[in-house]
């Protein structure tokens, strides 16, 4: 039971697909006992995607909607699914227009009563001072959104998701990929991880939550 504030751990993304959620249901098997946000920002006229995929707008109401409880969000094969089934003790779904953002994830992380929460989303960090904040990208790039540029401004740590490529390929791709920019995007400073430097993550998170490293888990992440 968390006794004060628990550790908020952010982890956001430079677009869709980039491996957030992978990353965030990789920490949560490696931190028993943590709870898990999962914020999503709509409007009230459809995104024009596809509905069953990912269009939130007939959720939107004119406060935040906040679905705590494996009743309240467990879904097979969903982000906050994913989460429960990685071993969350806890999965709040904040469902947001873009100007209730602050309100939303400050309720959620009201209702959080475990050491620490790991958070998906990239907006909420104009609001809430984090433990630690990791951005996810591809190893090749792509696109970057808007809100992740801002977000970049509270970044630790850059982490590079792959799915076909290693450790030294994805680096290589990552540094490739930079070159290539004709626009500028503030790295300078950042560490850059891999799936394979995810002990160091572990390391950091543990080292604020004054938790020997020895409780690491030790096996291995998918």
């Amino acid at each position: 039971m968390n006794k004060g504030s628990p550790i908020v751990v952010a982890v956001s993304g430079f677009s869709s697909n980039v491996g957030k959620t992978t990353l965030v249901c990789d920490l949560l098997r490696q931190l028993p006992g943590w709870e898990a946000i999962k914020l999503t920002r709509g409007h009230y006229r459809s995104c024009g995607r596809d509905p069953a995929g990912c269009c939130v707008s007939d959720l939107i109401r004119d406060e935040p909607v906040i679905r705590s409880g494996r009743e309240g969000n467990y879904a097979p094969g969903k982000d906050t699914g994913r989460f429960w089934d990685a071993g969350a003790t806890n999965v709040h779904w904040v469902i947001v227009t873009d100007g209730q953002v602050e309100q939303g994830i400050n309720e959620a992380l009201a209702r959080v009563k475990a050491d620490g929460v790991v958070i998906e989303g990239n907006s909420f960090l104009e609001y809430v001072t984090v433990d630690l904040a990791v951005m996810c990208a591809r190893a090749e790039g792509g696109k970057v959104k808007p809100s992740a540029r801002h977000a970049l401004r509270k970044t630790d740590l850059l982490y590079l998701s792959s799915l076909d490529s290693g450790d030294v390929v994805a680096r290589k791709q990552f540094a490739a990929w930079r070159e290539s920019l004709n626009i500028d995007l503030d790295f300078d400073g950042l560490p850059i991880l891999t799936h394979a430097d995810l002990h160091q993550f572990l390391a950091r998170i543990y080292a604020r939550q004054s938790v020997p490293r020895s409780i690491i888990r030790s096996e291995k992440c998918y």
